[in-house]
């Protein structure tokens, strides 16, 4: 269906469909966006060697399984970095955003995080189940999304062990120098 002409041109009348005009208006926001972030904090790299993005994340991740965090492999972390901080969420949650991990003055200098483990000096707060641990995928139903968020900081925090979320993302406030993030599906069975 024809919806909009444009401007006569030497002659040539342009029409768009609105299909069209409506690509065309996405694909401007769309580099609106990303000319606007041009001076914005740099992306650092996150990814699971166990799932790509958006994929299933393995049965011994759940917490009803084996609970074991997973490998992770860090990149492209901005010289100005001093620690680097790792929330893991479910934003798909009945009763909201659930907290699964917290994980802060992790070495700037990571490459791996490895399965089940955490490097020297790393401390992590208390995650929605009331634990001072990871804790897996544990839908109650359907597929939820679970996303690794990675921060790079320009300090190291001076946090207890056992801090919550709140606490954490309030020490974070103005020293976040990069950022990065993957996800991972996990079904209720």
């Amino acid at each position: 269906m024809l919806s909009h002409c444009w401007k006569e041109d030497r002659g040539i009348i342009f029409i768009m469909d609105s299909h069209r005009i409506w690509g065309l208006v996405c694909c401007a926001f769309l580099l609106a966006g990303l000319m606007g972030n041009a001076g914005s904090v740099p992306n650092v790299n996150i990814s699971a060697p166990a799932f790509e993005p958006g994929n299933p994340m393995p049965a011994k991740s759940a917490y009803k399984k084996q609970n074991i965090s997973p490998e992770l492999r860090i990149g492209n972390i901005p010289t100005s970095a001093k620690s680097l901080v790792l929330i893991v969420d479910d934003n798909d949650a009945p009763m909201g955003l659930w907290t699964h991990w917290l994980v802060w003055n992790l070495p700037a200098n990571t490459t791996v995080i490895p399965e089940g483990k955490l490097p020297l000096g790393a401390i992590q707060g208390k995650n929605s189940f009331g634990n001072t641990r990871y804790d897996g995928p544990a839908p109650p139903s359907g597929t939820h999304r679970y996303f690794f968020h990675l921060y790079a900081l320009d300090t190291t925090l001076s946090l207890p062990s056992g801090a919550d979320s709140k606490a954490l993302l309030a020490a974070m406030e103005g020293h976040v120098v990069g950022t990065g993030e993957t996800f991972g599906v996990y079904s209720a069975h």
